[in-house]
C-alpha cells in the first residue's frame, strides 16, 4: 500500500548555483509513503505525516541557504555555531557569507536540485516515522505560474523569525496594472531585471570594493555578513519586506508613467504578498 500527500507544504529558501549565484526559490513538497497497514488499517495517520514533514521542513530547509557541500566551487568552514563559506562562480565572481549555522542547510550533494534535496531530506527523515512505514518518497516542484516571475533573495534584520537570515529567498509572481489593465510587458521587464537578484537594504551596505558589495547586520539570531557581486544586487532605501517591494515597484513604475494609475501585486513565494497603488 502507498499513502500520498500532495502539496502538503511549501518551502521558501535560497541556494548556491555555480552559474546563477544565490537563487531564491519556492517549492511545493509532496510525500509518498510505502508500508503495511497497522491495527487501525492505516499506513500512517495523515496528521502524523503532515505534522512531521511540515515541522521538519520548516526547521531544516525553510528560510535557509542550501549549500551543496560536495561542489568543487565551495570552500567551507563550519565550527558548529557559525559557518563561513566562499562560493566561486563559473565566471570568476565569488560570493562569501559568514552567518550562524542555523542560517544554512548543508546538503550532501554536488548541486542543488529538486532531486538532490529530496534525497538528502529522505536520509534525514528516515527515523521519523513508525516502523511499518517501509519507505518515504519526498518530491519537490515549483509552483505552476502562467506569467512573469522572478527569483529573489534577501534578509530582514528586524524580523523576529527566520526572515532575518541574510540569504533566504522566494520564487515570486509579479502582476502590474496601468489604468486597470494588466501590462504583460512591464511584468516581463521586471522579471528579467530581477532574475536571480539579491535585494539589499542600503543601510546594510558597509562597502563597495572592486565591483563587490559587502552587507552586514546584527539580528536576534546573531551577526550576518554577505559579500556579493554588485551586478547581482539591487539596492532599496527601505527594508526589503514584500510590502516595501510592492511600494518600491509602484513608485518606480509611476515615475515612468506619471499619467497612469499604477497597481502592483508583488508575491512572496506562493499565494501571499502585498499590493501597492500609485
Amino acid at each position: 500500500m502507498q499513502l500520498f500527500v500532495d502539496q502538503l507544504t511549501n518551502v521558501d529558501f535560497s541556494y548556491l548555483d555555480a552559474h546563477r549565484g544565490i537563487v531564491g526559490e519556492t517549492w511545493w513538497a509532496s510525500a509518498l509513503l510505502d508500508g503495511a497497514l497497522d491495527d487501525e488499517g492505516m499506513i500512517c495517520d495523515f496528521g502524523i505525516v503532515k505534522k512531521t514533514l511540515r515541522n521538519w521542513l520548516d526547521l531544516e530547509v525553510d528560510h535557509r541557504l542550501l549549500v551543496p557541500v560536495q561542489s568543487p566551487a565551495l570552500r567551507l568552514q563550519n565550527n558548529g555555531e557559525r559557518v563561513q563559506l566562499e562560493w566561486q562562480l563559473d565566471n570568476g565572481e565569488h560570493i562569501k557569507m559568514d552567518a550562524p549555522r542555523e542560517a544554512v542547510a548543508l546538503v550532501d550533494a554536488a548541486s542543488i536540485t529538486a532531486q538532490s534535496v529530496a534525497q538528502w531530506c529522505r536520509e534525514q527523515l528516515r527515523e521519523q516515522f513508525p516502523v511499518n512505514v517501509e519507505q518515504l518518497q519526498l518530491s519537490f516542484e515549483p509552483e505552476t505560474i502562467d506569467g512573469a516571475f522572478y527569483h529573489y533573495s534577501h534578509g530582514l534584520k528586524k524580523h523576529n523569525g527566520n526572515c532575518q537570515r541574510i540569504a533566504h529567498g522566494h520564487r515570486s509572481r509579479i502582476q502590474i496594472w496601468l489604468n486597470d489593465r494588466r501590462s504583460a510587458e512591464l511584468e516581463q521587464q521586471w522579471a528579467e531585471r530581477w532574475a536571480d537578484i539579491y535585494l539589499a537594504t542600503e543601510e546594510d551596505t558597509i562597502a563597495l570594493n572592486d565591483g563587490q558589495y559587502e552587507f552586514a547586520y546584527t539580528a536576534r539570531q546573531g551577526e550576518f555578513r554577505l559579500s556579493m557581486p554588485a551586478s547581482r544586487c539591487y539596492s532599496m532605501d527601505t527594508d526589503t519586506t514584500v510590502e516595501f517591494i510592492a511600494s518600491h515597484l509602484a513608485a518606480v513604475i509611476k515615475a515612468g508613467h506619471p499619467q497612469a494609475n499604477v497597481k502592483v501585486k508583488a508575491f512572496e513565494g506562493v499565494n501571499k504578498g502585498a499590493i501597492a497603488l500609485r
